[in-house]
């Protein structure tokens, strides 16, 4: 009678445990995955989010400079990346290894394990910036051009602002104009 009591208990709670439902994976957030570009920029990636909405930072070095990007997506409606969201990231970053600028040419981020995921799942970019690393000789050096560019007209101005338009990111315009502006002197 015992051991009919005993096996009896081991059954229920063994069909105890049917019912319940699979936990998905741990997210990968706050995870951290460094690369190289194709031109060799060292890169960091960062995640952070939760299934709503998952936000990814880019940040890059390169000769002098710096550069970032962010993107934004619910990745976590496709099956696989909650299936191992590891591999989904791995991903991203092999593809961003192929290109020589982590955050040019990339408004979307694609994986081949969600191609047939809703659009959603997609990583959109939302924002880029560039940032140069010696500020001190930079500032230096806008002080003494802006001294030269002040005394020539704003067709010049007008000519490097459209040049800008034409060959730099939206996000670095002015930028661009400037540069131009001195160069072309």
């Amino acid at each position: 009678m015992k051991s009919f009591a005993l096996l009896f208990l081991v059954v229920i709670c063994g069909l105890g445990g049917l019912g319940q439902k699979l936990k998905p994976k741990k997210r990968s957030s706050g995870e951290e995955i460094k690369f190289r570009t194709k031109t060799k920029d060292v890169c960091t990636m960062r995640v952070r989010g939760d299934d709503e909405e998952m936000k990814l930072r880019i940040e890059c070095k390169s000769q002098g400079m710096s550069y970032w990007c962010e993107f934004t997506g619910k990745p976590s409606v496709c099956r696989a990346f909650r299936n191992n969201p590891k591999i989904y990231w791995n991903q991203i970053a092999a593809e961003l290894r192929k290109i020589p600028h982590a955050c040019e040419s990339t408004e979307v981020l694609k994986t081949t394990m969600c191609q047939k995921a809703p659009p959603e799942a997609l990583m959109k970019q939302i924002a880029a910036g560039v940032e140069l690393e010696d500020l001190a000789n930079q500032e230096k050096s806008i002080q003494k051009t802006s001294l030269r560019a002040a005394g020539q007209g704003s067709e010049n101005e007008t000519e490097a602002m459209k040049l800008a338009r034409e060959h730099c990111w939206e996000s670095l315009h002015g930028f661009c104009a400037y540069i131009i502006g001195i160069l072309r002197g």
